[in-house]
């Protein structure tokens, strides 16, 4: 019991000197923190909130992307506003973003205060604690003790694990260490003290990188950044070796890149079912925020195998066919976004004739950023009388030449066993 007792004393006067550490965090820091602010012109109402804290002496501060980003695609109709630490508000100008990793700068023009965050130098160490700065549901600015568990595993652009309680209005708050220095932005939350965080090398290359990106609009500085980003992840899903991988009666790519994740289903658990069917779904679990009605930076696939024993293969055809006409993109985009996509059809073949398929690519392009498209293809067997592969994949916000390459090889890559 003595020992109990003992244990339970420590905890106690840790977290006491956790919540101490956190108090004094937050009190020293807390004149460069602000509420961000998107304001309805029409009404005078906020749209959305969110969080921001200040990284120098001239007024700069850093928050995330998707908290000023009805500012960034509607100018007309919005305004960035702030409010610090003692209720005074006034109006910020949005001066560059990196959309991939969901950060912006804006600019507070009214006699900024000189107290501003340092960008730690070194990253945090696996079990570090670390104190997350926001402003949870409107409800002013706080301070959140929890843990730093390195990189999320399974993500292309680099997310921080965090253990503590990001909230809603959090989003674009510092994350700092027991000396006040930023290690990371919060960004995200999947509940349970499962938090999301950008890491601060990120916040240090986009301040870096300040003057060259402001002398660009931001359409043009979010059309260079999507354009590198499906370069960069497209390259290494093509220069990563493909394996070839079992699927019903036929074979499938497999990438073999951890953030591609694929899931299977099939109906053998129902067998008066007129077809046999197996699907398996591979995906990104993340995609780059453009505004609540758009998303891009996606790749995703699916396979379909169909079978009918029994039944004729007219009648498999009109089962298969119509089972198959539900396909469509996997990213959001609205009319404003982007064009109607425009089709095109085909007979293909595998170069050794071991599959015969009629296939479909279709492209839209995206309206303000030019030279990126969204690609969705289908391949649909029609060489086996009662057996059929469905291959299908999405790539959003990619160039023509990436397409391309990416479409040829993933044809090559779906055959007959």
């Amino acid at each position: 019991m003595r020992v109990v007792v003992l244990l339970l004393a420590f905890i106690a006067a840790g977290v006491s000197q956790a919540n101490e550490n956190a108090e004094q965090i937050f009190a020293d820091l807390a004149p460069a923190l602000y509420q961000i602010r998107i304001i309805d012109q029409a009404t005078g109402e906020k749209s959305g909130i969110g969080s921001g804290f200040q990284i120098g002496e001239n007024g700069y501060i850093a928050t995330n992307y998707h908290v000023i980003s009805g500012y960034a695609q509607h100018p007309e109709k919005y305004i960035i506003e702030y409010e610090d630490h003692q209720g005074q508000t006034g109006q910020l100008s949005l001066q560059t973003v990196d959309v991939v990793n969901d950060l912006a700068i804006v600019l507070h023009e009214n006699d900024p205060q000189p107290l501003h965050f340092i960008v730690a130098e070194q990253t945090p160490k696996k079990g570090e604690q670390l104190y997350s700065l926001g402003n949870p549901h409107d409800l002013g600015m706080i301070v959140v003790p929890g843990t730093y568990n390195g990189l999320k595993k399974e993500a292309f652009n680099d997310r921080i694990h965090f253990t503590g309680s990001v909230n809603p209005g959090m989003s674009g708050g510092p994350v700092v260490n027991a000396y006040g220095e930023v290690v990371g932005v919060n960004v995200a939350t999947s509940g349970n003290q499962i938090g999301f965080l950008i890491p601060h090398e990120k916040l240090a290359q986009l301040i870096n990188q300040f003057d060259v990106q402001v002398e660009k609009t931001i359409n043009q500085q979010i059309t260079e950044q999507l354009d590198e980003n499906q370069r960069r992840l497209i390259t290494t899903i093509l220069d990563n070796p493909w394996q070839s991988k079992t699927f019903a009666k036929a074979s499938i790519p497999q990438m073999g890149v951890d953030f591609i994740r694929c899931w299977g289903n099939s109906n053998t658990d129902r067998p008066d079912d007129l077809l046999f069917q197996a699907i398996t779904q591979c995906q990104m679990e993340e995609s780059v925020y453009i505004s609540d009605s758009f998303n891009t930076g996606k790749v995703s696939m699916e396979f379909h195998f169909f079978e009918g024993e029994d039944i004729s293969d007219w009648r498999f055809y009109q089962n298969y066919k119509s089972s198959i006409t539900q396909a469509g993109a996997d990213n959001q985009a609205g009319k404003e976004d982007v064009t109607e996509f425009e089709c095109q059809h085909d007979i293909t073949r595998t170069q050794d004739s071991s599959m015969t398929s009629k296939s479909i690519m279709c492209v839209r392009a995206y309206k303000k950023y030019q030279g990126l498209f969204d690609i969705m293809f289908l391949a649909a067997s029609v060489d086996k009388g009662n057996q059929a592969l469905v291959s299908h994949f999405t790539l959003a916000g990619v160039n023509e030449s990436l397409a391309q390459s990416f479409t040829q090889r993933f044809m090559e890559a779906s055959r007959w066993n």
